[in-house]
């Protein structure tokens, strides 16, 4: 079968996936890009799971500065190498985090940082998480699933470590 340069494109472009794993999976799925991207994502979804427990004690801080002056955010991100921390795909995670979190100030990482009792009651997870606010740069993903995307792409273990909001007069 042939698997055409514009499909390749358009399969990696949604997957954030290898040349060599879009074509594999074209031709596994007779050029079904629509099956093809569904095998992919459940792939990711294995990798990503298998990388989870993987100790990630390397990675790099970035900070972020709005337009002005008067917003900034500093975010530490880590992965299992210092390999992988200096390559564009993750300085570029690290950077739209940072971004993130100067746009949409998050008060925790993750739902399970929500402290119990009454000073959780009032909390709204889907905003005041990190991991589960709606991306500013891909309003169709969650900043976890941007993380995810990048652990598939990388094969390392990817996390969010801390972040500080600074906001001028706050």
């Amino acid at each position: 079968m042939n698997i055409s340069t514009a499909m390749l494109r358009e399969l990696r472009d949604q997957t954030g996936a290898g040349i060599m794993a879009c074509r594999n999976t074209l031709l596994e799925t007779e050029g079904d890009l629509e099956k093809a991207l569904h095998l992919l994502k459940e792939r990711s979804i294995t990798i990503i799971q298998k990388k989870a427990d993987r100790t990630v004690s390397q990675g790099l801080i970035e900070a972020y500065i709005h337009t002005g002056g008067t917003i900034g955010s500093m975010v530490e991100v880590n992965c299992e190498t210092d390999f992988v921390a200096r390559t564009s795909e993750f300085k570029e995670l690290a950077h739209n985090l940072a971004m993130q979190v100067a746009a949409m100030p998050p008060k925790f990482i993750s739902r399970e940082d929500i402290p119990e009792g009454p000073e959780g009651k009032d909390v709204d997870p889907e905003a005041d998480c990190l991991l589960l606010q709606t991306s500013i740069k891909d309003p169709d993903k969650t900043i976890q699933d941007v993380i995810n995307e990048a652990i598939a792409k990388l094969r390392e273990n990817i996390k969010v470590n801390r972040f500080a909001r600074f906001k001028l007069g706050s």
